[in-house]
């Protein structure tokens, strides 16, 4: 429809616009990532809740309570998301985490800072999945990348927000015993104003076409693409996407009720039966069940290059390579904040130019290296870093270094793959599965980091360096390349094995909707083919291979 990168983005400012508001959701995900990692190292928090501070294990339950009401929340975003649409679920996803971030900011007890932080994970839970997937389908394919990698690029900057916000109220009262509780309180009182922005903001947003097309509201959906492509309703490009849209999402409640007619019938007119029976519809469809376990396993790989186990115990890792002063440790994890912000930027421009794959195999590379070497350094001068303040000093700029391959490779790939390659039927679910695996890895990492930094020290860097190493392996051998493609076109990316038969229900389906004659109409006699290719890319040879 237009050209990638920043010529694409001042064509359709419209759209950019509205998925960056809606990617607020990453912005107060990357900020309880941080926030916490921070506040437990004040004087302040630590004289109102010394019992976490001195516990490895109650700091891992405080610090992963986010990540399970975050696997909750992401988990049951698909059904909300459906049900409610995405507009409406994140909107609910905001007030949870308007909630819990200032139960967790009012805290006398253990007991509250718990609630606030697991009523807060359910809210960037729900945000976590449904962001994505709303950008995905508002974006036009030239710059989905671009778009949904926004939903990353916000969140390094909420973790650089948490960072350099703790690093500036740290001084409220002093760094010394006089400290005031408002050090600590106060990071936690910001978070939840842009959760505040983003609920008055939804009002004025406006609905996922693909998501209005699934609810038979056809005429609205297509005021809304047009809306969103500044192109009149009838314009070719415009009737082309909806027609697609409409064709694919009526193929897939056809071949759903040719499938499995009994589950079919059981769920009735009941929205939440047909809801939760399409969950059967991912384990039943062997191509369904591979992306979902594709996506969940890059996820998996994601969390397990240990870039959360930086993000949130950064100043406590910091503190263990010999940088003991509160202060000095807060400052070099605003670094990591700077840095991770400043890689992002680009890496969200050329990832719809160089693609998914070359990034995140380079990323894995870079990671692995950086975690190798600081893993030597640790168990050379681990003992003594006062006389080896200098391999401490190199320690932390390979942690620098690490944060910088994982920015621009792993950061924003994994979280467009898991909201582009799933067919509309189960999309939402599998965007919220692949979520959720992200945060239960993320509760995982959250709870066993502080006992591993304890026990095996300088084999924590090692064991997550064999990781990094696993997923860019991974990478190569098991994810097609997306870049530049369609929602519509991934079952020919992932090599969809479509019988004969249902390759015939989508033509007629095609027919039936217009599309084929729409298309055809364009590509008559007398017509420029490849002028029509460049409109419209693949779609006339996906209806001629049809």
């Amino acid at each position: 429809m237009a050209p990638a990168g920043v010529k694409g983005l001042l064509k359709n400012k419209k759209v950019f616009f509205i998925s960056l508001f809606a990617s607020f959701g990453g912005l107060l995900y990357g900020y309880q990532q941080g926030v916490l990692g921070q506040a437990v190292v004040m004087n302040s928090f630590q004289r109102s809740f010394p019992e976490v501070r001195q516990s490895a294990s109650k700091l891992g339950w405080l610090t992963s309570v986010l990540q399970l009401g975050g696997w909750v929340g992401s988990l049951s975003a698909g059904i909300f998301g459906e049900v409610f649409s995405r507009k409406h679920t994140m909107f609910a996803g905001s007030l949870w985490v308007v909630l819990g971030s200032f139960l967790a900011a009012g805290a006398q007890s253990t007991s509250y800072l718990y609630a606030g932080r697991l009523f807060t994970g359910l809210g960037v839970g729900t945000l976590s999945a449904i962001g994505p997937l709303y950008n995905a389908e508002l974006s036009p394919p030239e710059m989905r990348g671009f778009l949904i990698a926004l939903q990353q690029l916000t969140t390094t900057i909420g973790i650089m927000l948490a960072y350099w916000v703790a690093f500036g109220s740290n001084y409220i009262g002093g760094t010394g015993d006089g400290q005031s509780d408002l050090a600590w309180r106060l990071p936690m009182i910001i978070q939840g104003i842009p959760a505040v922005v983003l609920c008055i903001g939804l009002f004025f947003m406006p609905f996922s076409p693909r998501l209005l097309v699934n609810k038979g509201k056809e005429q609205e959906a297509l005021k809304t693409l047009s809306y969103l492509r500044n192109l009149p309703e009838d314009h070719y490009l415009v009737q082309v996407e909806f027609l697609e849209i409409k064709a694919d999402a009526e193929f897939e409640r056809a071949i759903f009720d040719k499938r499995f007619p009994e589950l079919s019938k059981a769920a009735g007119n009941s929205v939440w039966r047909r809801e939760f029976a399409q969950y059967s519809n991912i384990f039943r469809s062997k191509d369904n069940f591979k992306r979902v376990a594709l996506a969940s396993v890059v996820m998996f790989m994601q969390q397990w290059t240990g870039i959360d186990s930086i993000i949130y115990y950064a100043s406590i890792i910091f503190q263990s390579l010999g940088l003991t002063s509160s202060t000095i440790s807060l400052l070099a994890s605003g670094v990591i904040g700077i840095i991770n912000v400043a890689t992002t930027i680009p890496a969200i421009y050329f990832i719809d130019r160089v693609g998914r794959k070359p990034l995140m195999m380079a990323g894995s590379v870079g990671m692995c290296i950086c975690e190798i070497v600081i893993g030597v350094i640790v168990a050379t001068c681990g003992h003594d870093w006062i006389a080896h303040s200098a391999a401490g000093w190199a320690a932390v700029v390979f942690v620098w270094l690490y944060i910088v391959n994982f920015a621009y490779s792993w950061g924003p790939g994994s979280w467009i793959l898991i909201a582009e390659i799933f067919p509309i039927s189960i999309r939402a679910k599998g965007t919220s599965i692949g979520a959720s695996a992200n945060w239960m890895n993320n509760f995982i990492i959250a709870f066993v980091v502080p006992p591993m930094l304890s026990n095996i020290g300088w084999g924590t860097y090692i064991f997550f360096a064999f990781w990094s190493a696993a997923g860019g392996v991974f990478i190569w051998l098991c994810i097609p390349e997306t870049k530049g493609k369609t929602l519509e076109e991934m079952d020919q990316v992932f090599g969809s094995h479509t019988a004969t038969e249902e390759l015939e229900e989508f033509a007629k389906v095609q027919e039936r909707v217009g599309l084929t004659a729409l298309i055809q109409g364009r590509a008559g006699p007398g017509s420029d083919h490849a002028s029509l290719e460049k409109d419209v890319g693949l779609e006339v040879q996906h209806v001629s291979k049809v």
